[in-house]
This record gives C-alpha cells, structure tokens and sequence, in this order.
C-alpha cells in the first residue's frame, strides 16, 4: 500500500493515536480528513497540522455520519483510506459495576458497530480508486481480555473477528486491503482512565501503521501485543494470567 498522494479519513484524529497517525501521513504528502466530536479539540489539532481538513462528527449518530459520508463524496472523491480510530472504554470491575449494560453498549457501538456502519457507506468510494485500504484499529485485548476493561476488551474482539472475515470478503471481489492495527496500552488522553500513563507513545503505533503499509502487513501487532500474541498461541492460560496478574 502506498503511503504517499492518498486522500485519507481517520475518525477520531483530533487526539491521541489518530493525532499522530494523522500528523505522520499528512507530512507525507497525503490529503487526510480527521473527525472529533469536541469542536475545539477538532479545530485545535487541525492548527497544529499540515493539509488537514476537520470535520466535526460522532461516529455513533447516524445523522453525522450521513452527513459525513455526504462530504467525503462531494470534497473528496478521491478517498481511498478509511481509518477507523474512534473508540470508546470505561474502566471498571463486573463484579461491582451497576452500569455494566450501558457502558457496554457504549463501546460495542463505538468500537465496533459504528465502523460496521462507516465501512459499509464508504465501500462504494473506495472501490472506485485504483488502490484502496480499510484499517480498523483493535487492541492487544483482542486477543486476551484484560479485567479492568471486560467489556472494552469484548468489543475489541468483535472488532477482531470482522476484521478478519472483512478482509477475506474482500479480497474476492476488490482490491480493497484490510489492515488491523493492534496497539497495546498506550499513552493518550483517552487511556489515562484505564493506566494509559504506563502505555507507549502514540507516536510508535503511527510509524508501525506505516511500516504495515509498506510492507503489506495486514495484521499489525504493535509493541507488547506481539508478545502477548505468541504467548497466547502457546499457552492462553498464562496469556490470561499475563494480561490479568493480580
């Protein structure tokens, strides 16, 4: 996959691992779209970027996103890279939580049906370009839940499974490329509830998005999420006793 001269989304880009993955391929030469839903926040990371276009939208309201998409085809028929970053987690324990049906439903719409959604609208753009991709951005708890955040880690995993079939899908009938990008925990605004002050640098998981892109490499295992993913396979007990030590 190119990495240069594409017309870029990445829904959530005003923060965090969007920010920097938006900052990395726009000193590149691409043309990216970023969406937030804090207007201020939006139009702060937009200032601080080069050829950046900032569109205020929540990936969970339809009406948005329809608005969105109405954009896209309109501004910038050439889109071919959908990256879908937005994403939701609440830190808690199942065991003492009595709001555990609604901030579930909170993430499993945010990190995994609202991209269903979003990729299902944008197919037919990026189809009609020459070279295409969809990345989805999971977890390491994709692979192996994580206590402090149960039911982020299941929607990661639902993430996951379509991803994997998206992909296959596909590759039949397209040239559209699925890539996972799979981070650990990492240090932003967005993680600081669930430790993201013990995470990597943003920074790191944008310059392993474009060392996938690159080279192909489909499924992205960023930092500790390779070891986790090894350990797993060979042992899932002690990946759950690793993910979960205390």
């Amino acid at each position: 996959m190119k990495t240069t001269n594409n017309t870029i989304l990445i829904t959530g880009g005003s923060a965090g691992i969007g920010f920097e993955i938006a900052k990395m391929l726009s000193e590149k030469g691409n043309e990216v779209i970023i969406t937030g839903r804090n207007p201020e926040r939006l139009k702060q990371a937009v200032a601080q970027l080069l050829n950046v276009t900032g569109f205020e939208c929540d990936v969970t309201n339809e009406d948005e996103v329809n608005q969105l998409v109405n954009k896209l085809n309109t501004d910038f028929p050439k889109l071919n890279i959908v990256i879908n970053n937005a994403g939701q987690a609440y830190a808690y324990n199942l065991s003492e939580s009595t709001n555990t049906f609604q901030k579930a439903s909170d993430e499993m719409l945010t990190n995994y049906l609202s991209i269903i959604r979003i990729n299902e609208k944008l197919l037919p753009l990026l189809r009609a370009q020459q070279e295409s991709a969809i990345v989805n951005v999971s977890s390491i708890v994709a692979f192996v839940p994580n206590q402090a955040a149960a039911t982020y880690g299941a929607s990661k995993a639902a993430l996951h499974s379509y991803t994997q079939t998206l992909r296959i899908s596909l590759a039949k009938s397209t040239s559209v490329k699925v890539f996972e990008l799979m981070p650990p925990l990492v240090n932003t605004d967005f993680s600081q509830e669930i430790g993201g002050i013990n995470g990597i640098s943003p920074v790191v998981v944008a310059e392993d998005l474009l060392n996938a892109f690159e080279n192909d490499s489909y499924e992205i295992h960023v930092g500790r999420t390779a070891d986790i993913y090894a350990l797993f396979h060979a042992s899932p007990a002690d990946a759950l006793l690793a993910m979960n030590p205390n």
